[in-house]
């Protein structure tokens, strides 16, 4: 892991972006239709983490944008191309448009200057939506990744931020996945290869730091 001034140098809050992935009420709340992730998500501390990621990125005045997956009720647009959205649709709870499993999931608090960015269709984050126009108007070159699943949405919006030019981080404490064991072996395998791996402590210590800019 980098030092505390190279991290500080890669996480300043004039250019750099919190973003969450999936943290919603269907996938991470108590009614998920994912139940043994949720469960993961919430018994490792990852949830917990992520909210204290979020209020620190407020008070540090650094831009949170929450990236939320749903469907249409009629299923238009989503894929049907892999047995993951196949089976998707066949779950009790459905992450419809406008429902409470789209929500973003207690205790995570949305601000008024937060972004929420919806998908209905695809697997990542960045690709095929809005988040890679907005971080680039908001003069964002850094994103720091957390949410779920180290599964799937969260190497995807790492390779998509790496694609695209951005500098990636990732709280390794802030992200899960299922089986528990395969977060670290993802991270350690692959993330770390692309992404600046660290900590909830270390970024919320780098945002605490004297500032040397100010977002216009």
């Amino acid at each position: 892991m980098p030092s505390l001034e190279q991290l500080a140098e890669q996480l300043d809050p004039a250019t750099t972006a919190l973003l969450t992935v999936e943290c919603q009420e269907g996938v991470v709340g108590r009614d998920s239709a994912l139940p043994e992730l949720a469960a993961q998500a919430r018994s490792s501390g990852v949830l917990h983490q992520v909210a204290r990621l979020v209020a620190g990125a407020h008070e540090a005045d650094v831009q949170v944008l929450h990236a939320v997956a749903e469907r249409r009720p009629d299923g238009r647009g989503a894929n049907r191309n892999a047995r993951l959205f196949r089976a998707a649709g066949r779950l009790p709870v459905q992450q419809h448009s406008g429902t409470s499993a789209v929500r973003v999931a207690p205790p995570i608090e949305v601000a008024d200057e937060d972004i929420v960015v919806r998908r209905l269709h695809g697997l990542s984050p960045i690709a095929g939506t809005d988040v890679d126009a907005l971080l680039r108007n908001l003069g964002c070159r850094t994103v720091l990744v957390v949410g779920v699943s180290a599964n799937i949405a969260i190497p995807n919006a790492v390779f998509d931020a790496v694609n695209l030019g951005y500098t990636a981080v990732v709280a390794q404490d802030a992200i899960a996945g299922v089986p528990a064991e395969y977060t670290p072996a993802m991270i350690r395998n692959t993330l770390a290869l692309v992404a600046t791996i660290t900590t909830s402590d270390d970024v919320l210590a780098c945002w605490k730091r004297p500032r040397r800019t100010t977002r216009a």
